[in-house]
């Protein structure tokens, strides 16, 4: 038997088994407060911030979601954390997670995705480009795949972000299947800097997000940690400027699967 047909039977008996017991909000998070919920369900979500500095931290509310998850970012002793829980509910019937994958394959969508900007008071592109490239290594755009047939157990590539206030910003993302869902990875294999000036150094910057198709809708749930430089951190909300990322590729994320 070879590998492409493994692939196959595992993806089959994977999304068997998710059409057939779809867990429920209250399953993923039992503990969840009635205001939690209703604040994933609804339009904007559910957010929260830490800083390590001022003695907070986050828990991931005791879900039922592999604990690997957040603890990969937890393991970082990161300064600065942001969380947020949003559940698709807009989304059209039997939404695979091969639905889910091609979502996440579009990568040249987060081009132009706008964020609200208190500073100039108007909606504002984040990234005024985005493509996939060919590795950490060679920084050639490579083109965005045609949809996939079936999911890989686990995948990376790699992406260019021009950032709209750091200028091109260099990603690595890991994909894999994990429980009822997939788990998508995102961290800098480059400085991110601001006039030069290291803002984040490599590696220090991870994102989280784990997308499952739940009786209610679609779950995203996503955890970024950063360190970040005392010079930007004094001069900007840190949480702010992360949560604005983790929201934008969070939407953009949404938008791929309501329009599958």
């Amino acid at each position: 038997m070879n590998k492409k047909t493994i692939i196959l039977i595992i993806n089959f008996f994977c999304l068997f088994s998710l059409y057939a017991q779809l867990r429920s909000f209250n399953e993923v998070f039992p503990n969840a407060s009635t205001e939690l919920r209703n604040s994933a369900l609804g339009e904007s979500g559910f957010f929260k911030s830490a800083n390590r500095a001022g003695g907070n931290t986050l828990t991931g509310y005791n879900s039922a979601i592999d604990p690997q998850i957040i603890n990969t970012v937890l393991a970082r002793n990161p300064l600065y954390l942001v969380e947020s829980i949003s559940v698709i509910t807009e989304t059209q019937e039997n939404v695979s997670l091969l639905d889910v994958y091609n979502a996440l394959g579009k990568i040249k969508d987060l081009k132009g995705r706008t964020y609200n900007s208190h500073t100039k008071k108007m909606e504002t592109p984040l990234f005024e480009d985005a493509t996939r490239i060919q590795s950490d290594k060679k920084t050639t755009p490579v083109s965005d795949p045609v949809p996939a047939r079936s999911i890989p157990l686990t995948e990376t590539i790699y992406i260019r972000l021009k950032d709209v206030n750091f200028g091109n910003t260099f990603y690595r993302a890991d994909m894999a299947v994990v429980q009822n869902g997939l788990r998508y990875t995102l961290s800098n294999f480059r400085n991110i800097t601001y006039l030069l000036i290291p803002v984040i150094r490599e590696e220090k910057f991870i994102a989280q997000l784990y997308i499952e198709p739940i009786s209610e809708g679609v779950l995203i749930y996503s955890i970024a940690g950063t360190d970040i430089s005392e010079f930007i951190a004094s001069r900007i909300s840190v949480d702010t400027a992360i949560f604005k990322r983790l929201s934008v590729i969070t939407s953009w994320a949404a938008d791929g699967i309501i329009s599958k």
